[in-house]
């Protein structure tokens, strides 16, 4: 689903970009899904993906995307390339 903010579109972040990116993002969304719906918020610099509060946000790249966990504690795994804690209960984990 598409919404609109401010000319932004979902369709918009994958313009200039490689197919391989617009199918990993499909494939993002098709695994949260299965957890419940789903928004796509599109903002100035990324997706928001929302179920009642922000879970995620993905930044395009020509290549890749970025993505932006967040969650209540800091998350362990070999595939977060960042963490930042941005209030007491509340980190970013940023992967590649």
């Amino acid at each position: 689903m598409d919404k609109i903010q401010v000319g932004y579109t979902v369709k918009s972040y994958f313009e200039g970009r490689t197919t391989s990116v617009q199918e990993t993002y499909d494939r993002l969304i098709k695994a949260i899904c299965e957890f419940g719906s789903v928004g796509e918020e599109p903002k100035k610099t990324s997706i928001y993906l929302t179920h009642k509060t922000v879970l995620a946000g993905v930044a395009t790249r020509k290549d890749h995307i970025i993505l932006t966990i967040k969650s209540d504690r800091k998350l362990s795994s070999p595939r977060i390339h960042k963490t930042e804690q941005v209030f007491a209960k509340r980190f970013h984990s940023f992967t590649l």
